[in-house]
């Protein structure tokens, strides 16, 4: 897809994409998450998040959220271990509009006492929904457990504890240190000329404050292998088994993406669905998944099953494992888990929204964008050797971390 990039003299880039839809997609995203908060204050950069939208400069609460809104518009944010992205979709015309608002709730935003009491009480209200889903729990405190003692071991969402503890102070202080404008990137897919993209851009974020403080990353260490049990009043087991894997900067990234696909990611045909759900009937979700981050990466594989069920399950999952190294794939076997990876990234590429958000993001970490003949390239050059690598070094069942929330006995 055709791609380009302007930098502001304060370091922000701007990203267009043309595309010839009446509509437009927009993005906002900054390199800082959660990972990068200080210690004891976990959460903080989801409620930097939550703050923007409460009143800024020149607007309400109820003007923020009306701008986009009052126009048919979608407007949306997310903050992960290593990004906070502001994002929206809009009709051609409000391209201007929504570049305002962006600019006004990312760097003009007040943090006013008491809507930072409200939006507490609102997390911590998000906190205790979530702990009420032990299928989106786990996955916090398992890697609380893989990264234990590291700031990638925090909740995203905090503890009770310290959203309790956030002053306005701490607020500011995390966005002057992680903040930096040349780890900003606006970026726009629609029906724009580069001009048009290049004014409307420099009209709302060249102005912006340069602001590139040093980073200060800590790559995690790697810990013991550990086999954890909670016991929750829950009806089911879940089970989380995973290890610390590659970093989005790292060759071996591609080879264990196709292979996290093929063992236990999207479709129904992947070899752990259709050995423990369709042949055994043990588990109604069970899947793989792999998310590299900027210096480690994490590999994990869950299921959720009766407590009766779980030993098979494991068992299962542990034949599975020896049969990639015992079996390694060969060329047909890895030819058709190339093929529908591909297929499955072509398709995604209609998620207009998500397309965006992944070219800003790669801008920001590899300093540009691969088109998809480029990424199917990569793909299509995996040998079954690396393969079998990958799976040796990652698929290590000696070294697999166990993490399960066990229903409390009666």
């Amino acid at each position: 897809m055709e791609y380009n990039v302007h930098t502001l003299p304060n370091g922000i880039r701007l990203l267009h994409v043309p595309s010839a839809s009446a509509i437009s997609h927009a993005c906002i995203i900054i390199n800082t998450g959660s990972r990068d908060e200080p210690e004891n204050k976990a959460g903080l950069a989801h409620f930097i998040e939550h703050l923007i939208f409460k009143r800024t400069e020149k607007r309400s609460t109820n003007q923020i959220l009306n701008r986009l809104e009052s126009v048919g518009a979608d407007l949306n944010a997310y903050t992960t271990k290593e990004y906070t992205c502001v994002h929206a979709s809009f009709l051609n015309p409000y391209l201007d509009r929504t570049l305002d608002l962006f600019n006004d709730i990312m760097f003009h935003s007040t943090f006013p006492e008491e809507e930072m009491d409200k939006e507490k009480s609102v997390i911590l209200d998000e906190i205790s929904s979530y702990l009420d889903q032990p299928e989106e729990a786990i996955n916090d405190d398992f890697e609380d457990m893989l990264f234990a003692g590291h700031a990638l071991g925090n909740n995203i969402l905090g503890t009770t504890e310290s959203v309790q503890n956030f002053t306005r102070e701490d607020v500011i202080n995390f966005r002057k240190a992680n903040y930096r404008t040349n780890e900003i990137v606006v970026a726009v897919l629609g029906n724009y000329t580069l001009n048009s993209v290049i004014t409307k851009g420099s009209k709302y974020f060249a102005d912006v404050e340069e602001n590139n403080p040093d980073k200060k990353r800590i790559k995690p260490g790697i810990l013991p292998q550990s086999n954890t049990t909670i016991y929750k009043p829950i009806m089911q087991v879940h089970c989380i088994l995973g290890t610390q894997a590659y970093s989005t900067y790292q060759s071996q990234k591609v080879p264990l993406m196709l292979l996290n696909n093929y063992f236990g990611g999207n479709g129904m045909s992947s070899v752990l669905n259709l050995q423990i759900r369709e042949k055994y009937g043990i588990a109604y979700t069970i899947e793989s998944n792999f998310s590299p981050l900027h210096d480690t990466g994490i590999f994990s594989i869950y299921f959720g099953t009766d407590k009766e069920k779980q030993n098979k399950a494991l068992s299962l999952i542990f034949k599975e494992i020896k049969k990639l190294k015992e079996k390694p794939l060969n060329e047909l076997q890895l030819q058709k888990a190339k093929n529908k990876f591909i297929g499955q990234i072509a398709l995604g590429e209609e998620n207009r929204i998500g397309l965006i958000i992944s070219m800003a993001k790669s801008l920001i970490d590899h300093d540009k964008i691969d088109p998809l003949e480029t990424v199917f390239e990569k793909i299509n050059a995996v040998t079954t050797t690396q393969m079998a690598d990958v799976v040796h070094e990652v698929l290590d069942i000696d070294q697999l971390n166990i993490f399960t929330f066990c229903p409390i006995e009666e």
